[in-house]
């Protein structure tokens, strides 16, 4: 062979020559160019492809099926991920309320004696069924039974209804044992004036200083004063007429007599002088 005819082939072959990457670039492409090809009906696909061809080709499509399935399962998983705070957001808007707490007879009982025994007014019923979450048929009911037991059973303190709500109270006929107990020989009393003036106030509430004053006949200025002091009587609002103070009983009032509203009061009327409204009138 000639020293052309060898540099010729030389070239030649260089010419021809693909690099390996660019061999396994078209042997993966040429299969899917035949499928093309075939589904179109303008070319025959090789029925026997290259064994590089079909080892190039499954080598290309496992990383691509590998790859989608991997990007699915991610798309997935983000769904899964984005569609817990949903169901937990729709479980809050759409959970219904706690049950109430279910207690019998014997431990509403007791519930309701230890919160009874630790309060220093009387409480109302709404109150003690909101805290202890049971109806307030139920809770009034119970009260009921828990006053008629404390009666029949002769304690000496009794559960009574005073001021708009319950309380547990000493009995009257322990009063003197208990008043020598807190007292200790002392005593500490309304006046004979605080005890009228009281007395007109709750009966004639809302009434002013000078219809009080007009009805025991003294001024009662000073006595009203000590009256409020004690939170026994207290402002309510101003005459209209006038612009006077008026002046009502409070729930303390109410609570040391042991009464549940000023309808419970013993009637006056037949006690009072006939000339009363005529005397308020004249001193206004």
């Amino acid at each position: 062979m000639g020293d052309e005819e060898h540099g010729d082939s030389l070239a030649d072959q260089a010419a021809a020559w693909i690099p390996p990457w660019e061999r396994h670039r078209e042997a993966s492409a040429k299969p899917v160019e035949e499928a093309a090809a075939a589904a179109s009906g303008q070319g025959e696909p090789n029925p026997e492809p290259p064994p590089g061809a079909a080892e190039s080709s499954r080598a290309v499509a496992v990383p691509r099926e590998s790859a989608g399935a991997g990007a699915g399962a991610g798309a997935e998983a983000g769904a899964g991920r984005e569609s817990v705070p949903e169901r937990g957001r729709s479980r809050q808007r759409g959970a219904p309320p706690p049950p109430a707490l279910v207690l019998d007879d014997a431990e509403l009982q007791g519930a309701l004696e230890a919160i009874l025994l630790v309060v220093d007014e009387p409480v109302a019923e709404t109150t003690l069924a909101d805290v202890l979450a049971q109806p307030l048929d139920r809770v009034r009911a119970m009260l009921h039974a828990i006053s008629t037991g404390y009666t029949t059973r002769g304690h000496g303190f009794e559960l009574r209804r005073a001021a708009g709500g319950w309380r547990l109270y000493t009995r009257p006929e322990y009063a003197g044992y208990v008043e020598r107990f807190v007292l200790d020989g002392q005593t500490v009393r309304l006046t004979q004036a605080a005890l009228e003036t009281l007395a007109v106030v709750s009966y004639k509430q809302p009434v002013t200083r000078s219809r009080i004053s007009a009805i025991r006949g003294v001024n009662c200025d000073g006595v009203i004063r000590t009256l409020v002091s004690r939170g026994l009587v207290e402002e309510c609002g101003t005459e209209p007429e006038t612009g006077a103070h008026l002046y009502r009983t409070t729930t303390l009032f109410l609570e040391k007599l042991g009464l549940d509203s000023i309808t419970d009061l013993p009637p006056l009327a037949p006690f009072l002088p006939d000339d009363v409204e005529d005397l308020a009138d004249a001193s206004r």
